[in-house]
């Protein structure tokens, strides 16, 4: 889980997006929350910024099934560093396998029924090297714009999808695709994969997965997490 953004579209805020609360929770341990108390993730990798001064005063930094990370300059380089982590003194190949899956810390939103979707699909699939990722399809028209902000075309929506997170690849195949000469400009885990010539599958996800980026998705995920506790 890369945790080391400092959210700088949200300058309005006195500490970094993961840590605002929402009920009563920061960001961030709702966004754990699902996979801590799942039986099928066995180690969670949290990558931190260096000057961190937040996480060690959550609870939840003391669970026994918590890893941190250093992250680094680009979100390729957190989640690069989580995989190190998570190998640790290991053979690579002992690791090579091993499903590895990758959610943001802005995301507390995640249902077990799509997580569940996920893993039990991509677990499944034919073809289990390329991995795969939620996603919802693109309902808005697209509108290409020029530096005056006009309008120069119209882009055709069908077979578009908004990527979310988790994105769910074997550990070889992900760390391989992040090591690779074209993985330093990609903004998910799934460009790289796909820069490798893999295709990895989409599993539909719920359009309330949404990603805190502006302030005012702030009152949006806590209207979400209620319903969810009703």
């Amino acid at each position: 889980m890369p945790a080391a953004g400092s959210g700088r579209r949200m300058t309005s805020l006195e500490k970094p997006k993961q840590y605002v609360h929402l009920l009563d929770k920061t960001v961030i341990e709702w966004s754990l929350a699902l996979f801590l108390n799942d039986v099928r993730c066995t180690a969670i990798v949290v990558v931190l910024a260096k000057d961190d001064s937040y996480w060690p005063t959550l609870s939840v930094a003391n669970h026994p099934k918590i890893r941190i990370a250093q992250g680094g300059a680009e979100r390729v380089d957190s989640v690069r560093n989580g995989l190190q982590t998570l190998q640790g003194k290991a053979a690579a190949s002992d690791w090579a396998s091993e499903w590895i899956l990758v959610h943001d810390a802005a995301r507390p939103c995640l249902q077990k029924k799509d997580l569940d979707a996920l893993l039990t699909i991509i677990d499944t699939d034919h073809n289990p090297l390329a991995g795969g990722l939620l996603a919802t399809p693109l309902a808005d028209t697209l509108k290409q714009v020029d530096n005056k902000q006009r309008v120069v075309n119209t882009v055709p929506r069908n077979g578009l999808w908004r990527a979310q997170t988790p994105q769910m690849f074997r550990f070889d195949v992900l760390q391989r695709a992040l090591n690779s000469g074209h993985a330093f400009n990609v903004t998910d885990e799934a460009s790289a994969v796909e820069q490798m010539g893999y295709q990895p599958r989409i599993v539909e996800g719920q359009v309330d997965n949404i990603k805190i980026t502006v302030t005012e998705d702030l009152l949006i995920a806590e209207s979400i997490l209620s319903a969810q506790l009703t």
